[in-house]
């Protein structure tokens, strides 16, 4: 595959690197695919039920995502995927927001908080999911993805005991110790080694000490760790990614 050129690219930031992405790269409606669960859910939470409709939908959103950050998961769709339902936890998941009160579910670096929006579908409620992205655009674009409003998803847009106001969160720090469930999924392999393990930390230090409270997500990884490079859609994205071996020993 040829080198991007960069001297036609736009620089952006990915988790705590710069990658730079051609300017005049031209997106591929011919890469929306959704699987049968996938089409059933979006369905259901759009209230688009025609096909060719909810394609039109999906791809107006995706046009505009793509020029707030062009991001190789909004080229290739993949911010359609409900990776958590994959995760073998997610029932976990589900039980502990029917059955602990007020159990708080940030979703961090969601994008446009697919997952979270999957969860609070099968269950979890809505009114205790915090959605956190870099882009604050993100977090607009999910409502008009998913046909919503604040009025009508309230999920904390972004703090200290009694439980925190989710409603008026402004950063993540009051949630130090209150999250029953934390998703963070597509998020470590942004960083470098080093700052994967401080993320790590920081999102532990988030957890409740409540039995059973819990960490998931799916990330990129390799048989042995390192730097693993890629060109998607005009761009070079060099990710550090984790062998479980590495990964244990970092983390643990």
């Amino acid at each position: 595959m040829a080198s991007p050129d960069l001297s036609q690219s736009t620089p952006i930031a990915l988790g705590d690197r710069v990658v730079h992405c051609e300017t005049n790269t031209l997106l591929d409606p011919n890469l929306y695919a959704l699987s049968p669960s996938e089409e059933a859910f979006f369905k259901a939470a759009t209230g688009i039920e025609d096909d060719e409709a909810l394609k039109t939908h999906v791809i107006m959103v995706q046009e505009k995502a793509y020029k707030v950050a062009p991001y190789p998961c909004i080229y290739v769709f993949n911010f359609l995927r409900t990776v958590i339902t994959r995760n073998m936890v997610y029932e976990d998941i589900l039980k502990i927001g029917r059955e602990r009160k007020d159990a708080i579910f940030l979703d961090i670096g969601c994008c446009f908080s697919v997952d979270s929006r999957k969860a609070a579908a099968d269950g979890f409620p809505a009114c205790n999911i915090v959605a956190s992205d870099l882009k604050q655009e993100f977090l607009e674009l999910s409502h008009a993805l998913f046909n919503t409003s604040k009025d009508t998803y309230p999920v904390g847009a972004f703090p200290l005991r009694p439980r925190p106001d989710l409603s008026a969160l402004t950063s993540l720090n009051p949630l130090r110790g209150h999250c029953s469930v934390i998703n963070a999924s597509s998020f470590f392999h942004l960083f470098n080694e080093e700052r994967q393990l401080h993320a790590a930390r920081a999102l532990a230090g988030l957890l409740s000490s409540e039995p059973g409270s819990l960490i998931c997500g799916i990330h990129l990884g390799a048989q042995e760790a390192g730097v693993w490079t890629d060109n998607v859609a005009g761009g070079k994205f060099d990710l550090f990614c984790h062998s479980p071996k590495s990964w244990e020993s970092d983390v643990g």
